[in-house]
């Protein structure tokens, strides 16, 4: 069996925090690698992926929901960017809150091709 690239993980990923995201859940990197079988220290590129996505399309980032087990936190690979688009305005919580209560559903989920677009777009 051939072995998912990283934009057909992030379009897994992509599901399992529209999931999370619905039923206003934060999901550990330990959590994510148990429910897809994507090593912890791999998820950070996935993740990486889909807030490239979220960016591009000015929608909430739905990976502000994968927090670190050891301090509550999004990784360092969302902070940064969050940290440059709002400032001192950045607030964790209303980061969070806008993914639970934006409607993840009214459009169709992304394909594999999407997020390859938007991610070489960043390069």
């Amino acid at each position: 069996m051939a072995q998912m690239d990283k934009y057909q993980r992030a379009a897994q990923l992509w599901s399992l925090l529209v999931f999370a995201a619905q039923h206003q859940i934060l999901l550990s990197y330990s959590t994510v690698e148990h429910l897809t079988g994507i090593p912890k220290a791999g998820v950070g590129k996935m993740l990486g992926t889909i807030t490239h996505y979220c960016r591009k399309h000015d929608l909430p980032w739905l990976t502000f929901i994968v927090i670190n087990e050891k301090d509550g936190q999004p990784g360092e690979g969302p902070l940064p960017g969050a940290r440059r688009k709002y400032g001192d305005d950045l607030n964790l919580h209303t980061m969070q809150s806008r993914v639970f209560v934006y409607d993840w559903f009214k459009q169709p989920a992304p394909k594999t091709d999407d997020f390859k677009r938007v991610d070489t777009a960043v390069r």
